[in-house]
């Protein structure tokens, strides 16, 4: 009979947890505090409105942030690893939308740090699970040097000690002067 009454007891605090039921995943926390996705967004794509030198561009990069990722995304860092030329970005004009809605979301703070080539976008407030957004980023122009110039994306959950994941590179290709691609 004891053995009966610990067994029941096991299965109602797991289902209490939300252990084998169809709960929202929880996040992964560390005793340190810090946070960390349970599942981590998705990198869908990442389009230019312009391939043309030298010319104004919104750089467009599309994340899908699951059900199961357990935390909000608070922000996103886009860090220039690959190009011949460091583009420079109208930080004032960053933009950011719901990509099935099209309704414009809320930015906190954008920064650029020019020593690592990282623009980080700030949410306000986070962006929940299950949701696909679109961050516009706008360059000032396009660079000379045509080519592959590629962008690592990071997204970080929300939280004060929060560990950031590497979602994979957007590639963005632009034309040489003349319209040759190299």
């Amino acid at each position: 009979m004891m053995r009966i009454k610990n067994v029941l007891g096991v299965v109602l605090l797991l289902s209490s947890t939300g252990w084998g039921m169809n709960q929202p995943s929880l996040a992964v926390r560390l005793m340190d505090g810090t946070v960390y996705f349970n599942q981590p967004p998705s990198l869908v794509k990442a389009t230019t409105t312009y391939k043309d030198p030298q010319v104004p561009s919104t750089y467009y990069f599309t994340l899908s942030l699951p059900e199961q990722a357990g935390e909000p995304l608070q922000r996103v860092t886009f860090a220039q690893y690959k190009g011949l030329e460091t583009i420079a970005f109208d930080l004032k004009r960053t933009e950011a939308e719901d990509a099935d809605s099209r309704q414009q979301l809320t930015l906190g703070e954008v920064t650029r740090d020019r020593e690592t080539k990282t623009v980080s976008v700030t949410f306000n407030p986070p962006i929940p699970p299950g949701r696909t957004i679109k961050i516009g980023l706008h360059a000032i122009r396009n660079p000379l040097a045509g080519g592959v110039y590629l962008f690592g994306v990071t997204a970080y959950p929300a939280g004060e000690k929060s560990h950031g994941q590497f979602l994979g590179y957007g590639r963005l290709q632009f034309l040489n002067p003349g319209g040759g691609i190299r």
